[in-house]
Order: structure tokens, then C-alpha cells, then sequence
């Protein structure tokens, strides 16, 4: 690697290097006033490797990383597949858009009550609240998608005597891959978002919930650590989505 392309790759870390700096500076002046509420991210450092070693970490991400993924699942199967429908049929979207402009502003976190009555405490209860959030901006992004498909390849398909089946796979999905990933991206990050949402309100489990009790426990250094474990495992997951996306789009021949 030239010079030139190694300062390239250290720009995009020289802001967050900063602000961990004024961060530690900052922390360690509160201590030093006699302030326990913050930990310096030296300190988080430490209580880090110590979740790390003693296998709370992996536990803690391991199940909130299931129950996510498997909701998204859900979810995403649920949303494209109706976002296909109403985005081809004009008259379904006509039937149901009243539906969906009724439960899609209703926030995934005002369904735990609800969801602990159904499904209890535990993994059904988490994963029917990530499903629910997942699905609507799944099925609002497949749909416009659909809608904005090149009308002549419709036309064509129309001609060549294709099913509504044949439709959608041979010809509408592999002309929205690239708004696809985008709301599949969108739903990832939604689902660890309300993962660890639903995890710190209401189940005693995964990162949500170690997080809540470190700093139940007054443990400012561990819960920090949890805090900055949760934003590089989100980074972590959009960087292979946006690899997964590249490697698709090249394999179908589709810019992204």
C-alpha cells in the first residue's frame, strides 16, 4: 500500500479517533471531580475483553443475533412477497392500502404488552416484534420498486405468454436487485434495532439486556462496552450486506 492510498484508508477513522480522545479526556476529568456515571472507553476496554473471555459476549450477541436475523427472515419473506403483489396488481394495491397506512405507523415497541400476553417472555415474544417491524418497510420498498419497473418489460413478458409467477421472478426481481438490498439493508438494521429495544424493556435476554443490567449494576465501564459492541456489530453487518450486494449485482450482471 502507497502512502498516498494508506492516509485514504485512515481518513474515515481520524473523526471517530478523535472523538474516543475527548471522550477518555473527558471521563477521566469527571472521575478525577469525583464522578462515577462515566467510564473512560480505556476502562470499556478492559470490561470488554473480560465479557469476551468469560463468554457472556458471544452468548449475549449470539441470541440477539438469531432472534434478529430470524425475524428479518420473516419479515423480508412477508414483505416481498406482498410487496410483489401490490406492486403488480393495481387493484390489490387499491384493497389494501388502507390496511397498510393504518398499522405501519404504529410503533414495533408499542406491541410488546401485547406480544408478552400472546407469546410470554423469551424468543417467540422478540422475534413477532422485529417480524412486525421488519415487514412494513420491506413491503413499502419492494412495492415502489415494483411500480417503477420498465412498463416494455411487463409488455414483453405479457407477449411471451408468462404466468404472474414466471412475472415475477423472471422478470420483475432481477430488474429491482439493487432497491432490493436497499430495503434488505434498511431491514437489517431495523431488526437489530428493535432486537436490543425489545431486549432492554421486556426480554431477559442478548445485548439489550446485559446492557441494562451493567448499568443497573453501576457498571459504567461494561455498559459502555456493550454500547460500542452493539454499533460495531451494526457496522459489521451493513459492511457484508453492501459486499453481499456487489457480489450479487456482478453475478446477475445488474450495476449496483
Amino acid at each position: 500500500m502507497t502512502e498516498r492510498g494508506f492516509f485514504r484508508w485512515l481518513r474515515p477513522w481520524m473523526f471517530p479517533a478523535l472523538l474516543i480522545g475527548l471522550f477518555e479526556w473527558y471521563a477521566r476529568r469527571a472521575a478525577a471531580l469525583g464522578s462515577d456515571s462515566l467510564a473512560p472507553p480505556s476502562a470499556a476496554a478492559k470490561a470488554f475483553a473480560g465479557a469476551a473471555i468469560d463468554g457472556s459476549l458471544w452468548q449475549a450477541t449470539g441470541f440477539t443475533l438469531g432472534t434478529a436475523a430470524l425475524g428479518l427472515l420473516l419479515g423480508a419473506v412477508l414483505g416481498i412477497a406482498l410487496g410483489l403483489v401490490l406492486g403488480l396488481s393495481r387493484r390489490a394495491a387499491q384493497l389494501g392500502s388502507m390496511s397498510i397506512e393504518v398499522l405501519r405507523p404504529v410503533p414495533s415497541v408499542a406491541l410488546i404488552p401485547l406480544a408478552m400476553l400472546g407469546f410470554g417472555f423469551g424468543v417467540r415474544m422478540e422475534l413477532a416484534i422485529v417480524t412486525f417491524a421488519t415487514f412494513w418497510p420491506l413491503l413499502v420498498l419492494v412495492q415502489a420498486a415494483v411500480q417503477q419497473v420498465e412498463p416494455r418489460l411487463l409488455e414483453v413478458s405479457r407477449v411471451l405468454g408468462l404466468s404472474a409467477r414466471e412475472r415475477a421472478f423472471k422478470i420483475v426481481l432481477p430488474a429491482i436487485v439493487p432497491r432490493l438490498f436497499v430495503a434488505l439493508r434498511l431491514g437489517v438494521a431495523v431488526a437489530l434495532v428493535v432486537a436490543v429495544t425489545v431486549e432492554i424493556a421486556a426480554n431477559p435476554n442478548g445485548m439489550g439486556y446485559a446492557m441494562m443490567i451493567a448499568q443497573q449494576s453501576f457498571d459504567p465501564a461494561l455498559m459502555l462496552a456493550w454500547l460500542g459492541w452493539i454499533g460495531v456489530v451494526g457496522f459489521a453487518i451493513n459492511a457484508g450486506m453492501l459486499l453481499l450486494q456487489r457480489m450479487v449485482a456482478r453475478r446477475m450482471g445488474v450495476q449496483p
